[in-house]
């Protein structure tokens, strides 16, 4: 299992990816405005690219996120399986919580 601070890090890691790799498609795509011709075409492609690795690690990250909530949930279902009557109290706690700020109003 992931420990908070190395899912931290790979959290500002990506964020920086990102940040990185869409600031390089907006220069490529301002180049591209300014030249002509076949330079004008490389750096559409160039941008392209880089804007099509930036989606791919959208779409990872998007995947670990979800794989995580999976496993989040078959951990919380198998600790309720486990634990049916302290699953219950804890339940009944919240709901007395709940119940009581919104009766404070």
């Amino acid at each position: 299992m992931a420990t908070k601070k190395s899912v931290q890090t790979s959290e500002e890691e990506f964020i920086a990816s990102v940040k990185e790799s869409l600031d390089d498609a907006e220069k490529l795509l301002r180049e591209a405005a300014d030249a002509t011709g076949d330079k004008a075409a490389e750096l559409r492609e160039s941008a392209m690219i880089s804007l099509r690795r930036t989606r791919e690690a959208l779409y990872d990250t998007q995947d670990a996120m979800l794989e995580r909530g999976r496993k989040a949930a078959r951990a919380t279902d198998d600790y309720v399986h486990d634990n049916p009557w302290q699953a219950i109290g804890m339940a009944g706690l919240a709901g007395v919580l709940i119940g009581a700020l919104i009766g404070r109003r």
